[in-house]
């Protein structure tokens, strides 16, 4: 009898997603612009970069990015170029950002998180609000704790 061992699976990242010099350079900007340390703002930018693919290859409008991963996609975008052909070649269409603030919610940022997971990638729970540790209220998604 022959025992199979699993080998486990590779999860994916964002960053992988895009050129590595244009990665370094969205997260080099990322840090300048948003105050973010440069290995938080690799995390970011990471984190960012799974959500809109998420977002766009699901069509998952419903989703919404948390407050610390937000500005990562607001770096990707004011990459206007990078971005639209980023959002042409993965999706077949550009992926707008409609600012939903106001719904950050904890179980939404769960929803995030796992759709995010279910793709494959890699999730930084710290950055999303939904690390074991956080706790209501001071941590909802989008607070300081995170």
């Amino acid at each position: 009898m022959t025992t199979m061992i699993e080998s486990p699976v590779a999860l994916r990242h964002g960053r992988d997603l895009v050129a590595p010099e244009l990665f370094e350079r969205l997260a080099a900007f990322c840090a300048g612009e948003y105050g973010y340390e440069g290995a938080v703002a690799d995390r970011v930018m990471d984190q960012a970069i799974s959500f809109v693919y998420v977002l766009g290859s699901e069509k998952a409008y419903d989703l919404a990015p948390s407050q610390q991963v937000d500005p990562g996609w607001h770096t990707f975008m004011l990459h206007t170029q990078e971005y639209a052909d980023f959002c042409e070649r993965e999706f077949g269409y550009f992926v707008h950002h409609a600012p939903n603030s106001k719904i950050r919610t904890r179980p939404l940022m769960v929803s995030t998180v796992d759709r995010i997971k279910a793709a494959g990638f890699e999730v930084d729970e710290t950055l999303w609000g939904t690390a074991a540790e956080c706790n209501q209220p001071a941590c909802c998604g989008d607070g300081p704790c995170c």
